[in-house]
């Protein structure tokens, strides 16, 4: 069984007790929180397609802490005498195990 969910304006595919990235929200380790814009499910065979949401479907996680994205590092330089800027960016996400998916 998975589904597919949309959160933050981006769309992940998730079955039960995987995990996944998602973005920072403010919450504590082993709370759980409720992803109610499911697009579509699929069980034993069934294939359920929202227009645009799943009515009554939802998606359960827990959340298990906070981690962190890749290190991105980006440099702008202009033709110009000491123009030059070297800036660091590393995105903060909310790491979650999907419990259940209810439909």
């Amino acid at each position: 069984m998975f589904a597919i969910i949309r959160d933050g304006g981006k769309q992940y595919r998730v079955e039960e007790g995987q995990s996944v990235l998602l973005d920072r929200r403010d919450c504590d380790t082993g709370d759980n929180i409720e992803l109610a814009e499911v697009l579509t499910i699929e069980d034993d065979g069934g294939f359920t397609v929202g227009k645009p949401l799943v009515e009554g479907a939802k998606v359960v996680a827990e959340v298990l802490g906070e981690a962190k994205g890749p290190k991105l590092i980006f440099h702008r330089f202009r033709r110009r005498k000491g123009s030059r800027s070297r800036r660091g960016h590393r995105q903060k996400y909310t790491e979650v195990r999907i419990s259940s998916i209810q439909k």
